[in-house]
C-alpha cells in the first residue's frame, strides 16, 4: 500500500484533515509536511504513527489521501498537487473508516446498521465545503449519487435532490480522474496520445505527429488559423491539429473525417 500511495502522490497533493478527537494529533501539528514531496510526506506520517487508509484523485490533478492514527484516533487528510503537499487538514473519523459523526449516522439510515458509517465511499473533500452534510437524509442521497457516478451507473435522482446531483458529479469527476490514462477506445490496437502536443511549436509538433505514425490527409485555413487533419491507420485515429501564431493551438482526436480511412 505504501508503494502505491507514493506513486499516486507523485501526480497530485496529500489532502486536508478534518475534525478529530480532543487529544488527537491536529493538522496544525503537521505543518512541517507542507511543501514536501509526496514520498517524503508518506515517511513523515508513518514515523508519527499514521497508517494510510485511502487515496483519491480529482480531474484537476489533485490527490487526496487519508491517514489514521489509532493511538489517539485521529484522521488527517493530505492534499497533493504536482507531487508536493499543499495542505494537511483534520478529517472526520468516518473518513478513515472508523464511523462516528453525521456521516456514520447517514450510512446507518441507508443500510439499517450504524456500523456502515465506516464504509462510506465518499470523503469530506468530495463536498464543496470539505465537510460531510449534517443532514442525515442529504448525506444518504449524496452517497448514493457518488456511488452511481463513480461506477458509471445511469443518473437516477428519483427523489430529485441537490445532494444526489452533487454526489453524482463528484463520482463522475473521480472516475474520469482515475481513467485519465485511458483513451476511451477499446480493442487490440495501440492508441497514441496527442494532447501533450498542445502549445508546441508548429514545425516541431507536426514532425512529432509524423514520428508517431500520423499522415496528413487534409488541411484548410479559416481566418488566421490553419487546420491539419492527420490519420494514423494502425490505431485508426483521426486527429485535427489547429495551427495559429506558429504553434499547435489545439490537437484533438475528432473520431472521424471523410479522408481518415
Amino acid at each position: 500500500m505504501a508503494g502505491s500511495f507514493g506513486r499516486a502522490l507523485g501526480t497530485a497533493a496529500l489532502v486536508s484533515l478534518v475534525a478529530a478527537p480532543a487529544l488527537a494529533e491536529k493538522a496544525s501539528q503537521l505543518t512541517s509536511i507542507n511543501g514536501s514531496l509526496g514520498r517524503d510526506a508518506e515517511s513523515m506520517l508513518q514515523s508519527r504513527g499514521f497508517t494510510h487508509v485511502s487515496t483519491h484523485k480529482n480531474d484537476m490533478g489533485y490527490v487526496y489521501s487519508y491517514w489514521w492514527k489509532s493511538a489517539d484516533k485521529s484522521c488527517v487528510s493530505v492534499e497533493v498537487y504536482n507531487g508536493r503537499v499543499e495542505t494537511v487538514s483534520d478529517a472526520s473519523a468516518s473518513d478513515c473508516g472508523h464511523g462516528g459523526g453525521s456521516a456514520a449516522a447517514a450510512a446507518g439510515v441507508v443500510a439499517g446498521a450504524a456500523i456502515l458509517g465506516a464504509l462510506l465511499s465518499h470523503k469530506s473533500h468530495h463536498h464543496d465545503n470539505d465537510q460531510h452534510a449534517a443532514d442525515v437524509a442529504a448525506e444518504q442521497q449524496y452517497e448514493r449519487g457518488y456511488t452511481d457516478g463513480l461506477h458509471n451507473a445511469a443518473y437516477h435522482n428519483y427523489e430529485r435532490t441537490d445532494a444526489y446531483s452533487s454526489g453524482y458529479q463528484a463520482g463522475v469527476d473521480e472516475r474520469n480522474a482515475n481513467l485519465s490514462h485511458h483513451s476511451g477506445r477499446g480493442g487490440y490496437s495501440a492508441f497514441v496520445k496527442v494532447d501533450d502536443l498542445n502549445g508546441a511549436r508548429a514545425a516541431g509538433g507536426m514532425e512529432e505527429l509524423t514520428r508517431r505514425g500520423f499522415t496528413q490527409v487534409d488541411n484548410f485555413t479559416s481566418g488566421n488559423a490553419r487546420y491539419s487533419i492527420q490519420y494514423r491507420a494502425a490505431s485508426r485515429q483521426c486527429v485535427q491539429a489547429t495551427v495559429a501564431d506558429g504553434r499547435l493551438e489545439d490537437v484533438r482526436d475528432i473520431g472521424t473525417h471523410p479522408k481518415c480511412r
